[in-house]
């Protein structure tokens, strides 16, 4: 049987850009526009699964109650966890840290930032949540989360992984993904 699933990034956030990661940030008047905006044009939905953070779990529940779905919360959907880099700019890196960003950026399975989640440990993460979503009775699951979850996504659907921080994902984009019994992902 296949799944469909829709992956929903938060919109703008009141701290603003840069490595956010388990940083609880609060959408702004303008991220909620623009959550309200990805999800004007509603689909046969049966259910939503959150991120536990604020910048997607606060619009979850509100487009839960207003399309009277039911709402779960999965950590396994949290961002990557960027350590000593959370709440910084890339710029601000770039002063202080221009060399670990540099090897980030080229490979970032191979280079995890100072006391941040491993690449390979957040994947096997992500992906574990995306496996008990195939499991689920509801074969049209809305998932909100994060620009990172999205990437690796995107990234794996495509055999791409390794590239995933190629992959654009603006706020409050709304992408489809087709998952088999095994969780193998591919694009719509």
């Amino acid at each position: 049987m296949i799944s469909r699933i829709d992956l929903l990034r938060h919109g703008e956030t009141e701290r603003g850009g840069g490595f956010r990661g388990s940083l609880d940030d609060a959408l702004t008047e303008s991220g909620w526009r623009q959550m309200h905006a990805s999800v004007a044009q509603t689909r046969p939905w049966q259910l939503i699964v959150s991120s536990p953070l604020r910048r997607c779990a606060d619009f979850a529940q509100v487009l839960a109650d207003r399309l009277n779905l039911p709402l779960t919360f999965d950590q396994d959907l949290r961002e990557l966890h960027f350590g000593d880099w959370e709440g910084r700019s890339a710029a601000e890196l770039m002063v202080t840290d221009a060399d670990s960003l540099g090897r980030f950026w080229a490979d970032p399975f191979g280079f995890t930032p100072p006391a941040g989640e491993p690449l390979d440990q957040f994947q096997a993460r992500v992906l574990r949540g995306v496996r008990k979503m195939v499991d689920l009775p509801e074969k049209h699951v809305l998932v909100i989360t994060h620009a990172g979850v999205m990437r690796l996504l995107i990234a794996y659907a495509h055999g791409r992984v390794q590239q995933l921080l190629e992959v654009e994902v603006a706020h409050a984009q709304l992408t489809s993904l087709l998952a088999d019994a095994e969780g193998c992902l591919r694009v719509d």
